[in-house]
C-alpha cells in the first residue's frame, strides 16, 4: 500500500535525501520550503505522516505543529531539528509532535521511526475499527463514548486532543491497571525511548485538569506512587 508523507524542511539537501529514502519504503512525499507553504499543502491534500523541521524561515515548526494539533484532523508528526536541549524536545512532543529525531540523523533511523509512526496509526485504525460504534464506557460523572470519541463530564462536552483521548481510552480499556510511565509511552506514545517519561506527566496533568473536579484530588485518573498511574474502576 502506498503511503504518504509531507516534509516540511527549508534545507533543499535534506529535504530531498529524505524524500528519496521514503520511497524505498514505498511512501510518497511532498515538499514544502516554509511552514506557511507546508500549511497549504497539508489543507489541500490527505498525508499520513508529517515531517516537519522546528527551525524554519517565517512560521517555525513549533507553529506549524500548534496549528496541524489544532485543526482536528490527527496525522503523526516526526520533527527534525538540529536542536538537541532536553527542553526543545520536550516542547515539540509537548505540542502535540508524535516523535523527535535531532540533526545529523541517520537515514536506517529515520526509517525505523517512520516505520514505528505507521504502524501506531495503522494499530490505532483497527482498535478504532472495532469498536462497537455505540461503545459508551460510564466512571461516574464521566462518560467515554469510543466510537465518536467525544468525552463528557456530567452534562458537559470535554475537548481533548487526539493524544489526550487515546491515553484516556488506554486506560479506560484496562481499569483498575497499573502503568508505568515507559509502558504508556510505548502503548500509546508508540516509543519507549529513555528520557521521554516527563511528557507523560504532563499529559497526565493536562487530561486531569479537563475530566477531574478538583484535579489536585483525582478520583478518575489515580497516581500509584512509585509505580506509574491507573483509572479507577468503572461503576456498573
Amino acid at each position: 500500500m502506498k503511503r504518504s508523507a509531507l516534509i516540511i524542511e527549508d534545507s533543499g539537501d535534506i529535504a530531498r535525501l529524505v524524500r528519496l529514502h521514503l520511497r524505498d519504503i514505498g511512501c510518497r512525499a511532498d515538499i514544502a520550503g516554509n511552514g506557511e507553504e507546508g500549511l497549504r499543502l497539508f489543507q489541500s491534500r490527505s498525508y499520513e505522516l508529517v515531517i516537519l523541521d522546528i527551525m524554519l524561515p517565517g512560521m517555525d515548526g513549533l507553529g506549524v505543529c500548534r496549528v496541524l494539533r489544532a485543526s482536528g484532523d490527527y496525522v503523526p508528526i516526526l520533527m527534525l531539528t538540529a536542536k538537541s536541549t532536553e527542553l526543545d524536545r520536550v516542547l515539540g512532543l509537548e505540542i502535540g509532535a508524535d516523535d523527535y529525531l535531532s540533526k545529523p540523523f541517520s537515514i536506517p533511523e529515520l526509517l525505523a521511526r517512520v516505520k514505528a509512526l505507521f504502524r501506531r496509526t495503522d494499530a490505532l485504525k483497527e482498535r478504532a475499527a472495532s469498536a462497537l460504534p455505540d461503545k459508551t464506557l460510564h466512571y461516574g460523572d464521566l462518560t467515554i463514548e469510543v466510537g465518536k470519541r467525544r468525552v463528557r463530564l456530567g452534562s458537559l462536552e470535554v475537548s481533548l486532543t487526539a493524544r489526550e483521548f487515546d491515553l484516556l481510552l488506554h486506560f479506560a480499556r484496562h481499569p483498575g491497571q497499573v502503568f508505568s510511565r515507559a509502558q504508556l509511552l510505548d502503548q500509546v506514545w508508540g516509543y519507549s525511548h529513555q528520557g521521554y517519561e516527563h511528557t507523560v506527566n504532563s499529559h497526565i496533568n493536562r487530561l486531569r485538569a479537563k475530566i477531574e473536579l478538583d484535579p489536585a484530588k483525582p478520583k478518575h485518573v489515580l497516581t500509584v506512587w512509585g509505580v506509574g498511574y491507573k483509572l479507577a474502576e468503572a461503576e456498573s
